[in-house]
């Protein structure tokens, strides 16, 4: 996978890499040359006395090196630059990706390892090609290059590289394939201590409620616990590899210098050879080293690369059609034949046998308990799940027909938990329509009964909004959700329990609003609360999933014994009549 991912996200950046190439050669080329001339001044400039020789070498080999020090900027510029956009690039597709995904596979993955694996996970992916450009395309030059030189200074000597650099490359790869499994762990425990973190952040207000610090505290400590325990393993793992290196580099460098000096004895080699021997054995073991780094991030990024591809390579179960209809009559007419839905393994359907029609200009309310399955049967409407038998119609045509724009375009959706982003009171609304004008803006307030308190903020419609909408009450927060759908303007309004944070007051000045307002709009209001549903033109009454009872609240309170317990538990005698 790792390959695979190099290959397609580093496609565009090519000519960087070429060029990466291109100086990393020149930098190795110059690096191949010093010894070569070092050896030369020492046998010819030092050994003659020749002053004139040394200098005009030496100022060589000055401006051979001020090159390779240029070469080597530019070739760790664009090699960054071809890291960053890849990471930018599979950020984007990672991010793009997660937009498709259905309820279903954000759940199946969830949010922290999802967020890590778009952050950390890419971020290790990023720094193995920044590696890769400044040092694992120098390394094969210079090791080749090097045997060659070294074999060029005296053959003899050669077979202390074909001793050394197996020793070392078995040493490290003994290693590495310890460091493997350790770094699959370390990024699924930074998951969990992602997961662990962002429950406690999100619940703060139920921890501090009932005194549940110290146990979250340990709940965190246990997780952050078991990545350090795994990050102490692998740093060992890590800690040894480099003394390794430098112990085969030491015994090779006191190797060559003890067979050497038998050669100089014997005149059959010069100091200056020998030296140059030295520092090409030397290159050829630092090249070595060099690949070591990358075989301790090849592990870690490899896993991170496994993770990426699991996202990139997950389609949505929400399928676009393959011929979507791009035009249909916007009435908003909603219909629902025989639907029935299951989640995957799960032993009994959430939904069976659901058929009614929410039709322009009526309202049609849901009611039932706690798990009768409201919520799913809402998530089904505007195609965040797709049904596992029957079929959804907006205006007669299946939404699975129906392209995803279009069927969103018809959709005003306002969620069981209303969310609002970090922003401005505008900017929230305006991402129900983003030309909605002022007076658009101030209208949907009004309807919501949103306008009172967004007025009496010190900056109106421009009043700062925090993620989540977390600086405002449950009932503005709810109220601000529903003005965002107001603002859209759709042909299909969806109300999943919106009501719930309001006063009865509120509530009621709320749906005459609506009623006066949005008239010609089909309204589908869940609610657990009768008295938001008694005006409703047909109420659904859902039980284990099925449709029990169909009526208006007059017509339920006399036919269905289930409408009237959940009326009898909620309302007053006098409301009940």
């Amino acid at each position: 996978m790792l390959w695979k991912l190099l290959v397609e996200y580093l496609r565009p950046h090519r000519p960087l890499l070429a060029a990466v190439v291109v100086f990393q050669l020149a930098q190795s080329i110059a690096s191949l040359y010093l010894p070569t001339l070092n050896a030369d001044i020492i046998d010819q400039g030092v050994a003659r006395g020749d002053t004139g020789y040394i200098m005009s070498t030496g100022s060589v080999m000055l401006l051979i090196t001020l090159a390779q020090i240029a070469c080597a900027v530019v070739a760790v510029y664009f090699g960054a630059k071809a890291a960053m956009g890849l990471g930018r690039d599979l950020r984007g597709a990672i991010f793009e990706r997660v937009g498709q995904f259905s309820e279903q596979e954000v759940t199946k993955f969830g949010a922290p390892s999802l967020i890590t694996r778009s952050t950390n996970d890419v971020q290790q992916v990023q720094q193995l090609v920044l590696m890769s450009a400044t040092l694992m395309v120098a390394a094969p030059m210079l090791s080749i290059g090097g045997v060659i030189m070294a074999i060029r200074q005296d053959a003899q000597l050669s077979w202390l590289i074909a001793v050394c650099v197996p020793v070392l490359l078995i040493a490290v790869g003994l290693i590495v394939t310890r460091m493997v499994p350790l770094f699959r762990k370390m990024q699924a425990r930074i998951d969990t201590v992602n997961r662990v973190l962002r429950e406690q952040l999100t619940g703060i207000r139920v921890v501090r409620a009932f005194v549940r610090e110290d146990m979250e505290t340990e709940r965190f400590a246990g997780a952050n616990a078991d990545v350090t325990d795994v990050a102490l393993r692998a740093g060992r793992l890590m800690a040894l590899m480099f003394p390794t290196v430098m112990l085969v580099l030491n015994v090779s460098s006191v190797a060559v210098i003890w067979f050497g000096s038998f050669r100089i004895e014997d005149g059959s080699m010069q100091v200056g050879t020998l030296i140059a021997f030295l520092s090409y054995l030397m290159q050829i073991l630092m090249s070595v080293m060099m690949a070591t780094f990358m075989a301790v991030m090849i592990p870690r990024a490899s896993v991170s690369a496994d993770r990426i591809g699991e996202v990139l390579d997950t389609s949505s179960s929400v399928v676009p059609p393959e011929r979507p209809v791009t035009s249909a009559v916007r009435r908003g007419e909603l219909e629902m034949r025989d639907v029935g839905f299951a989640y995957p393994g799960a032993d009994q359907p959430v939904l069976a046998g659901i058929s009614f029609t929410a039709r322009a200009g009526q309202t049609t309310a849901i009611i039932g308990s706690t798990g009768s399955g409201k919520t799913t049967l809402v998530n089904l409407m505007p195609r965040l799940f797709d049904v596992t038998s029957g079929a959804v119609l907006m205006d007669g045509v299946d939404i699975r027909d129906l392209d995803p724009d279009l069927l969103w375009g018809h959709i005003g959706l306002v969620p069981q938990r209303p969310y609002l982003f970090s922003g401005t009171v505008r900017s929230n609304l305006l991402y129900g329509n983003p030309d909605a004008t002022e007076d658009e803006l101030w209208d949907s307030l009004e309807i919501a009964q949103a306008r009172d308190f967004v007025e009496r903020m010190e900056e109106g419609l421009d009043a700062p909004i925090s993620q989540g909408g977390t600086n405002v009450s449950g009932g503005q927060r709810q109220r601000l959700a529903i003005a965002r759908a107001l603002v859209k303007r759709p042909e299909l309004y969806i109300f999943d329990d919106s009501f719930s944070s309001l006063d009865t007051g509120t509530d009621a000045r709320l749906r005459q609003a609506l009623k006066r307002n949005i008239a010609g709009a089909t309204m589908v209001i869940i609610a657990q609360r009768v008295s938001s549903i008694v005006d409703a033109d047909q109420i659904l009454v859902l039980d284990d999933g099925r449709i029990v009872a169909q009526g208006t609240h007059h017509e339920l309170l006399e036919t269905s014994e289930t409408y009237s317990e959940i009326v009898s538990s909620q309302l007053a005698a006098e409301e009940t009549v």
